[in-house]
This record gives C-alpha cells, sequence and structure tokens, in this order.
C-alpha cells in the first residue's frame, strides 16, 4: 500500500480481557471510531499499546486483525523495539507478510548504541525490507537521540522516509527542514507540542490522547492545515489538560481510562502496570471528566 506520512496516526492502545487475553472486539469498536474521525492512518504496538509486554504472536495477531478490519482505508504501521538487530529484521520480515503498509523503528533497546551502531541498525533494518519506515526519536525515554548527522547518514535509504520528533525540542522541527527540505516527514510525536510542531512545518501528528478524543485531534489537524489558527488554538487550549496525561510514566494507564470514560476502551492494563487505585485514580478522572463535561462542539 502506497502512502503519505501525513495526517494523524493513533498510537492506539492494546486492549486486553480481564482475563489477561487480546480484546478485539473492543480494539475494533476503538478502531471505528478512530476511522470515523477521519484518522490517516494507525499504529500498533508503540510505547502506548504497551510493546514490551506483548509477544510476538500477540503483536502480528493485532497487525492481521487491524488490517482485516480497515480494508485498506488507511495504512496500518507496525512498531518495532527490539534490542536485537536480528530480531528486528525478523519482525520486519514478519510485518510484511501479515499485511502491514509501513513499520515505526526504535533505535535498539537495553543498549544505548552510538552513531555507528546506531546507523547500522537502521540501515540494517531498512535494507532487508520494502516497507516504508518512520523513525521513533525519543531521546528522553529511550535515551538514544537520533541526531541530524545520524539522519544525513540515513538520506541514501529511500525506505526511511519519516521521523516521529519526540525530542521535545520544537526547534528540532526546523533543523531538520533546514538541513533536509522534504526529505524526512515530520510527525509530531509529543501530545503537547503537537500544535506548535504542526505550525513550524510537521505535516503529521502520531497522538495518544486521539485514543479517546479521535474528533478533536483531527479537527486541530485539518484547522492548522487550513491556517484557521485561532479556531484550532481554542479546542487546543480546552485539550491542554487532557493532552498532558500523554507526557507521563503512566500514559497508558491514563489514557485507557479516558477511553474507558469515553466509551470506547477499559482500563485493562497489563502487569507490571496495573489499573490506577485511590486518590491518582480520582485526579486523573476529575481532569477526563472536566475535559468531557466542557467538550468544545465542532
Amino acid at each position: 500500500m502506497n502512502f503519505e506520512w501525513k495526517g494523524v496516526f493513533p498510537a492506539l492502545t492494546t486492549k486486553f480481557t480481564s482475563d489477561d487475553k487480546l480484546d478485539l472486539p473492543l480494539f475494533e469498536k476503538n478502531l471505528n471510531a478512530q476511522l470515523a474521525a477521519g484518522v490517516h492512518g494507525v499504529i500498533l504496538g508503540g510505547t502506548l499499546g504497551e510493546s514490551s509486554v506483548l509477544t510476538n504472536d500477540e503483536k502480528f495477531e493485532l497487525v492481521k486483525f487491524c488490517v482485516d478490519k480497515v480494508n485498506g482505508k488507511v495504512p496500518v504501521v507496525m512498531n518495532i523495539a527490539e534490542g536485537s538487530t536480528a530480531e528486528a529484521v525478523k519482525q520486519a520480515s514478519q510485518a510484511a507478510k501479515v499485511g502491514a503498509s509501513g513499520l515505526m523503528l526504535l533505535p535498539p533497546m537495553r543498549y544505548k548504541t552510538d552513531h555507528r551502531e546506531t546507523v547500522a541498525y537502521f540501515r540494517a533494518v531498512a535494507e532487508s525490507t520494502n516497507l516504508p519506515i518512520m523513525i521513533y526519536n525519543n531521546p528522553v525515554d529511550y535515551k538514544t537521540e537520533v541526531t541530524l548527522d545520524m539522519f544525513a547518514d540515513l538520506v541514501e535509504i529511500k525506505n526511511i522516509q519519516a521521523v516521529k520528533e519526540s525530542t521535545r525540542d520544537i526547534s528540532n522541527v526546523t533543523r531538520m527542514i533546514n538541513r533536509f527540505g522534504d526529505r524526512f516527514k515530520i510527525l509530531c510525536g509529543v501530545d503537547t507540542l503537537a500544535m506548535e510542531e504542526l505550525v513550524m512545518g510537521a505535516v503529521g501528528w502520531v497522538a495518544g490522547l486521539v485514543c479517546a478524543f479521535p474528533k478533536e485531534t483531527v479537527v486541530i489537524y485539518e484547522l492548522v492545515q487550513q491556517g484557521k489558527y485561532e479556531e484550532a488554538r481554542k479546542i487546543y487550549r480546552w485539550f491542554l489538560p487532557l493532552l498532558e496525561l500523554d507526557i507521563h510514566p503512566k500514559l497508558v494507564q491514563y489514557i485507557k481510562l479516558a477511553e474507558a470514560e469515553a466509551g470506547i476502551g477499559s482500563e485493562q492494563v497489563r502487569p507490571p502496570r496495573l489499573p490506577l487505585i485511590g486518590e491518582e485514580r480520582e485526579r486523573i478522572l476529575k481532569i477526563i471528566r472536566d475535559g468531557i463535561k466542557s467538550r468544545p462542539s465542532l
């Protein structure tokens, strides 16, 4: 499937049943809400998708199920977050076999690779597949920064096409454009910086709170594309307390609670994560419920 790295790409949560199995019917319910809102693609098995606790069989089952349900409407992108180059190559091959349209690719996990090692890892995976690739650059959470010099060494690799920009430095959007023009499509990966980065030249948004609020996320993106900044700002200002749930170590629990409150998800997470309890749950619930209560008319 040919597609553009452009628009709103939800980093979908993985739904689980009370006995810790994949909850495919609930996943489909949320997926349908995303498609109805007009998202431009979906990403599976990312941080928000609890990739570190999914088995490979579960990940590929989820991709295959999603590809079937999407039925060509939007691209289905699978995340790869592995410590081994050989395992990453293996997963890239299997992703293509189950119908994924593209890959999101993190630097190697656990071991902090240097410049040469990071580039060699990305090159090995990219050269093993025809699938288009978006590099996930998140040094805040994953410690390895994909620098501009690394991207310069990857320019010649045609299927490395985009970057999920999660450095939390808005200026990095301008640095990338100044150095590479539109060679690498930039998608913002931090909810609280999305409008700012879209205005500065990012062409997409890999979103988290979209999982609970798909319509509002897509509308903000579309308004920015139309240059209707004041209208976008009003919705974005309403959204910000909710978007801040995306930048916490418990983003999975927080966003899943928001999905449950919105009627398109559940609080079920996989250990070692545990559902929220006590004061923390009440505090997050208040943010979510206040947001739902004051939800803007679109």
